[in-house]
């Protein structure tokens, strides 16, 4: 699976939203366009079996789901998403940095052509970022990253706008070297979605996926708002 290959806002933009059913996901697909990857987090399922099946449930609107970690991207979560994934192709799954090319590996010897992502999380240090608590520069990073067979980079929590300038010095590198994907979360909502695009949009990045959760879902019934959605579509439009 390929990221590259879906549609996307100016050939490089997606997003990925939570979808709660089928329902939500249909809603907001059309809400954003048909630029949405939508998603489900590992920790809502005690059992694997009832994440398989959202999962299926889901790929019968969509031809690609994300599978997150949840609980603010717990590393301990990466064998209930292998699992989840190995039983449902779901095309995308979050993985902590250090488990990321083993989970490949693993998905690939059962026939599941899945894209991959490894978490890392901001330093607080331009050109830096930290795996599993230890601080690694950004070159070193992508090109671990590209010897693993790793395409696509987390970076999380970017805290809204906090960590922004170490954002697009990592999509700079990673853009020279070879990355296909970055993808931001933590703190991204309609208010500053457009500044946190602007930034990227020229680093040359192919693709850009910000994972929005909080800013829109409704806290009571835990299904994403289409219309938070549609929002951000417009905003990152201008």
């Amino acid at each position: 699976m390929d990221l590259k290959t879906l549609k996307k806002i100016d050939n490089f933009l997606l997003f990925n939203f939570l979808a709660k059913d089928q329902e939500n996901a249909k809603e907001i697909i059309e809400a954003g366009e048909g630029y949405i990857v939508p998603g489900i987090v590992s920790s809502d399922f005690e059992r694997i079996e009832d994440g398989i099946q959202k999962v299926k449930e889901l790929k019968e609107v969509t031809p690609i789901v994300s599978i997150g970690l949840g609980d603010n991207g717990n590393p301990a979560n990466w064998d209930k998403v292998l699992e989840i994934a190995a039983g449902s192709n779901p095309g995308h799954i979050n993985q902590p940095f250090e488990k990321s090319s083993y989970s490949r590996g693993y998905l690939n010897a059962k026939g599941l052509d899945q894209a991959v992502n490894g978490l890392v999380v901001p330093s607080g240090k331009v050109g830096y970022v930290k795996v599993s608590g230890m601080e690694i520069k950004v070159e070193d990073l992508v090109d671990l990253a590209l010897s693993m067979g790793i395409n696509s980079i987390k970076f999380m929590p970017l805290k809204g706008t906090t960590h922004l300038e170490e954002l697009v010095y990592l999509c700079k590198v990673a853009a020279k070297k070879g990355i296909t994907a970055i993808e931001p979360a933590g703190g991204i909502s309609a208010d500053n979605i457009a500044d946190i695009v602007g930034a990227v949009r020229d680093t040359g990045i192919p693709v850009f996926m910000p994972h929005v959760f909080g800013s829109t879902i409704d806290k009571e019934t835990g299904r994403t708002i289409p219309e938070e959605v549609a929002k951000i579509i417009a905003k990152v439009r201008g």
